[in-house]
């Protein structure tokens, strides 16, 4: 892969990136690294190893720590830094509406992302977001917070960063719909009882991606393109119907816009996160990468196909819930995020995830017009829902 010398051209415009030591945040920090981004702030959950790196690294004024006794661990090590540590969920509440920074970078997994991502919106701050479960469980709420504060929520996901850049200028009437593309996950192509005795291992297998833990089992399971429908939903303000879900095993398509005259705008590139981390930091601005240029000549067939809803019946499911509204989609979630966390664990099969959802969203009655506290009861209903059949 080539390498480009670092640009400072962004330097003086500082961010704060949460949950950087996941996935996404550490090709956050390459980025930053690569373009001379200045870290105002870090936030992690335990991992206090790689913190102290980012730290010494970056030199951030700020790094919150979930994880208390990490917290105090952290602060021993880096306290000939100038640094400040902070501890508890609300330290990285604080350091997501504190300080300098033009753009705040959540990629917190789960609903643990919802409560910062509003904080940061409230102190009038951009945010790049890679956690879509803020958007799948409150996304009304996100998104008439940031226009009421009149900032941006600009997606990281690649699906809705692609869809994003194809918007770029369009008239919002004149589309007629948006194209999310699916890579298939692990076991694209498998039947129902094929996937009865998969592993954990075999589903954390993805075959472009590299991502963490969750989001990888839920590509496996077509859950991630559900919730990537709701988000889109949410993001663009679009009807659930108007998503396409079209399955493009090569990911070099990674999302398409199909406009009222038919044309079809897409957003190409090799499959690298980094390109959309990029994208938001940068926005409304371009900037080289360090990606390889797209070669078509080494891409000399791009496939397609329809997801297998009969197999993956988790992905209807997920386009039901935003239908129905209400607290549907906050159900999905959390009954999603306990049977994956059950699932990684060792204590059910890869069917049983499936079956574990269903059974949660159809137990958990329905709420119309809920506030932040009933999708808050929602999401803990569905987790406990979860535990109760895998412990019956």
């Amino acid at each position: 892969m080539k390498t480009l010398e670092k640009t400072n051209k962004l330097g003086a415009l500082p961010v704060t990136v949460l949950g950087s030591t996941g996935s996404v945040g550490r090709q956050t920090m390459d980025v930053a690294a690569l373009h001379g981004l200045r870290v105002e702030g870090i936030a992690g959950a335990k991992n206090i190893g790689l913190l102290e790196e980012q730290i010494r690294a970056f030199r951030p004024r700020y790094c919150a720590v979930e994880d208390v006794d990490a917290a105090r661990a952290l602060a021993v090590k880096v306290a000939d830094t100038d640094t400040k540590i902070l501890s508890g969920p609300e330290g990285i509440l604080w350091l997501a509406s504190a300080g300098e920074s033009r753009v705040v970078l959540n990629s917190i997994i789960g609903t643990a992302g919802l409560a910062p991502t509003l904080e940061a919106i409230r102190a009038g701050k951009n945010v790049a977001l890679a956690n879509k479960e803020t958007l799948v469980t409150a996304g009304e709420f996100v998104m008439r917070e940031a226009r009421e504060h009149g900032v941006s929520v600009l997606p990281v996901d690649s699906e809705h960063c692609a869809i994003f850049q194809c918007l770029n200028g369009e008239p919002r009437d004149r589309v007629k719909s948006l194209i999310l593309t699916c890579s298939g996950g692990a076991f694209r192509g498998r039947t129902r009882e094929e996937l009865r005795g998969v592993t954990c291992r075999e589903a954390l297998a993805h075959p472009t991606w590299k991502m963490g833990a969750k989001i990888t089992v839920d590509c496996a399971s077509l859950m991630n393109k559900g919730l990537e429908l709701i988000e889109a939903v949410r993001l663009f303000d679009v009807a659930p119907d108007d998503v396409e879900i079209v399955v493009h095993p090569e990911s070099i398509i990674h999302s398409m816009v199909r406009f009222c005259d038919d044309a079809v705008i897409a957003q190409l590139s090799v499959p690298d996160m980094r390109l959309c981390i990029q994208y938001a930091l940068t926005y409304p601005d371009r900037m080289p990468s360090c990606l390889e240029p797209l070669d078509f000549t080494r891409h000399r067939s791009l496939t397609f196909d329809v997801p297998d809803e009969q197999t993956f019946t988790l992905l209807p499911l997920a386009r039901r819930c935003v239908k129905e509204g209400g607290i549907r989609t906050a159900v999905l979630n959390g009954a999603n995020e306990a049977a994956v966390a059950n699932f990684i664990a060792g204590r059910i099969g890869f069917i049983d995830l499936f079956e574990a959802v269903e059974a949660a969203v159809d137990a958990i009655p329905q709420k119309t017009d809920p506030t932040l506290e009933d999708i808050a009861e929602a999401d803990r209903a569905a987790r406990a829902e979860v535990d109760r059949m895998i412990a019956c």
